[in-house]
């Protein structure tokens, strides 16, 4: 049985009928091949046949009236057209061949120079063309589809790590539009300075850089703990250049934050039972003893130290307590309420020390009501315990406490910032920790209290400080259904 012939579709482009009978002869003689040959001399009638892509390869003269085939070409690459299209002209122009390829041309021949060997040839060559480019735009198109879509940050950069490309999920990671991104640099966004050299020795010894944790920054201010990997790719054009992942773990080094203050809080709470237990034993004996002991048979000296020992203990009880009931905080009975009349409770009752200190005072709500599911009583205390270390971190008369509710992303933030003396950098994670504190005669068990009231509300906590500029506190809730 015969092998089947592959059919080519043909369009020739020329106002010269002669020319077109000549160039379609050659065309039929080549063999192994079946030709359906079209011919038309209109400019605009080339155009739209060849954007409905019927033709397999388009053949199209210099001159077409008042414009060129060269005209057509960039016409119809700016159609999106990916077929190959083969430019003839009368005689040999160098300059025309140049500016044919630079159009879009996959070929340049001569009319009389014409023969059925050089056209099998060229429309060979163009066919085999096409498919390359058709399977190369194909996987450019699918890796740029994976690009796109990942929800990773991903992008290109030069040597110095200057942004090329960069996806969608950059630009929502770093809250930069792309074409700011583009004049960034990878370092420009880098926390600790001592990173920059480590990945600069890592590219230079090995070429890539491996899940590097870092900390990066983004256009707001806030810090973004991240998993960076590079490598050094090369181009066709053997330019070297870097291509990089950027994975997000902030959400995740929450979680193991707040289950840390968790589990420390549960063993605190474990241990405070523990001493309440055993200091309160001897104390019950020593309060049983004193109420023994008559004032009537004693001397005035024995009553002032009888007096002392009773007030202590007295002290001692109601230390026992307050741990007591830090370890095993109440059921909340939350309703559906507003964070703006929270807040506001929370603020009226610092108000005193705020007037006292002469600290300017400055709120910022949203138009819309904040509703969430909570119990005001005890959100209002953890709100009061963060405006009070404010207050107390700012300097008298210097002092300024901005407070904030906003609404961001499908989730309520309240913002309690100053700009007193900070937190230093080794403190700052111990700063929910139970019984830490830099107060002189402070317990640690105010900032504890609150982020036990945060947790159950569901909420989370943030801080940022920098010691002489500031501490900024973020509470961030789901909204109420």
């Amino acid at each position: 049985m015969p092998s089947e012939k592959l059919v080519t579709r043909i369009l020739i482009v020329d106002d010269d009928e002669d020319d077109f009978f000549l160039t379609s002869e050659y065309i039929k003689n080549i063999a192994g091949r079946e030709f359906i040959i079209d011919w038309t001399y209109k400019y605009k009638e080339a155009l739209d046949l060849i954007c409905t892509r019927k033709y397999d390869i388009y053949f199209v003269d210099y001159r077409l009236g008042a414009k060129t085939g060269l005209d057509l070409i960039r016409e119809a690459q700016d159609a999106a057209c990916e077929e190959p299209i083969i430019l003839l002209t009368g005689k040999g122009n160098h300059e025309i061949d140049i500016q044919a390829m630079q159009a879009g041309a996959v070929d340049y021949l001569i009319k009389p120079e014409l023969s059925t060997e050089k056209l099998e040839r060229s429309i060979r060559y163009s066919l085999e063309r096409m498919q390359s480019l058709k399977a190369l735009r194909t996987n450019e198109r699918k890796f740029r589809s994976i690009f796109e879509r990942s929800k990773d940050a991903v992008f290109l950069a030069d040597n110095d790590l200057y942004f090329k490309d960069v996806n969608y999920a950059t630009t929502e990671l770093f809250g930069y539009e792309k074409e700011q991104l583009l004049t960034l640099s990878v370092f420009d966004l880098l926390i600790n300075s001592t990173d920059q050299q480590t990945i600069m020795d890592d590219l230079f010894t090995t070429g890539d850089v491996d899940d590097m944790a870092v900390e990066l920054i983004t256009e707001s201010g806030e810090k973004k703990h991240c998993i960076l990997s590079l490598s050094q790719e090369t181009d066709l054009q053997g330019e070297r250049y870097i291509q990089g992942i950027i994975h997000d773990i902030t959400n995740l080094k929450k979680v193991e934050k707040a289950n840390l203050q968790i589990e420390k809080l549960a063993i605190a709470g474990r241990l405070v039972r523990t001493l309440a237990h055993e200091v309160r034993n001897p104390l019950n004996n020593i309060n049983l003893a004193v109420q023994q002991l008559s004032p009537e048979s004693l001397s005035d000296q024995s009553k002032v130290y009888l007096e002392i020992v009773d007030r202590n203990s007295k002290r001692i009880g109601d230390l026992i307590s307050e741990l007591l009931d830090f370890s095993r905080p109440a059921d909340l009975v939350q309703v559906r309420s507003a964070l703006q009349t929270i807040v506001d409770e929370s603020i009226a009752s610092a108000l005193d020390r705020i007037t006292l200190k002469q600290i300017s005072l400055n709120v910022k709500y949203p138009p819309e009501p904040a509703w969430i599911h909570a119990d005001s009583a005890k959100l209002q205390i953890a709100f009061l315990n963060i405006i009070i270390n404010a207050i107390e971190a700012m300097p008298e008369k210097e002092g300024a406490l901005q407070i904030e509710i906003r609404s961001d992303g499908g989730v309520f933030k309240v913002i309690v910032a100053d700009n007193g003396i900070g937190i230093s950098e080794e403190n700052l994670p111990r700063l929910f920790e139970p019984y830490f504190t830099s107060k002189r005669n402070g317990l640690g068990l105010g900032l504890a209290t609150t982020l036990i009231i945060i947790q159950q509300h569901k909420a989370t906590v943030d801080v940022n400080s920098l010691p002489g500029k500031g501490t900024t506190f973020t509470v961030t809730f789901a909204p109420s259904a």
